[in-house]
């Protein structure tokens, strides 16, 4: 089982949420976050000020999957959040043990 969470633009989440419904991902968990990456924030003039935003808004989306759906959930998520522009966010991809449905006590890919 893998954990994919994915840290894209706010605007793009309802393309990433439709995509990974299309290919049978439906559980997910969507979180607003702030941060920063590579670009150091955003720079502006305005009213002849400098300022920085150096916490940017981003849409964490949390997804769990069997290991055999990875490639193809992970390919939904970077087709349907890239913009081919700097902050399109990163996805980050980690092993589970184990997975416990609460109201059952099913564990491991049933628990999916």
């Amino acid at each position: 089982m893998k954990k994919i969470v994915a840290i894209i633009r706010p605007e793009k989440l309802t393309d990433v949420k439709n995509s990974l419904i299309a290919i049978g991902a439906e559980g997910m968990n969507v979180v607003e976050v702030k941060g920063r990456g590579r670009q150091l924030g955003i720079k502006e003039r305005y009213r002849g000020s400098n300022y920085c935003i150096d916490m940017i808004p981003k849409t964490r989306v949390e997804v769990i999957v069997k290991a055999e759906d990875l490639d193809k959930t992970v390919d939904a998520i970077v087709s349907s959040a890239r913009t081919d522009e700097i902050g399109d966010g990163k996805i980050f991809v980690s092993s589970l043990d184990n997975v416990i449905r609460i109201r059952t006590g099913e564990e491991g890919k049933d628990a999916i």
